[in-house]
């Protein structure tokens, strides 16, 4: 007697992990925050800037869409550094060829374009991913008030 094989209907699985995501961007609000760096210690405004750029202090976060606010930072030429960072701290690039290694002191910077120094704070404190450079899009860094 051969064995008959029972065939089924395949069933459907929905997943609750796969949302769709224009429900999610249609939710979104972009509000623009404005932030005066007058006194305030450099690491400590960057990470309260990478968490807003990044929309961590939304309840509606998700981790794969650039949901962040705008940040307009104000007065970044009055930021303070602790602990002798003004003449001790460095900044490396790097360009591949043997040798070419630029340092550049935190002094030097600042002086040029004291904007920079907090985009490269807030550039390290943003997760290393292909959203990164769209959250730093999102902040704009004026030296006057």
């Amino acid at each position: 007697m051969p064995i008959q094989a029972q065939t089924k209907k395949p069933v459907k699985i929905q997943s609750k992990l796969k949302k769709p995501v224009q429900k999610l961007k249609n939710k979104l609000e972009i509000k623009t925050h404005t932030i005066d760096a007058d006194g305030k210690i450099l690491g400590r405004l960057a990470t309260e800037i990478a968490v807003i750029l990044r929309g961590k202090d939304k309840p509606s976060f998700q981790p794969y869409l650039a949901m962040g606010d705008k940040v307009l930072i104000l007065n970044a030429s009055k930021i303070k550094v602790t602990g002798g960072k003004e003449t001790k701290k460095m900044y490396y690039s790097h360009s591949g060829y043997l040798g070419h290694l630029k340092t550049l002191s935190y002094n030097d910077i600042f002086k040029k374009n004291p904007g920079e120094v907090i985009k490269r704070a807030v550039w390290g404190m943003l997760p290393k991913n292909k959203l990164r450079k769209i959250w730093i899009k999102n902040l704009e860094i004026r030296n006057e008030s």
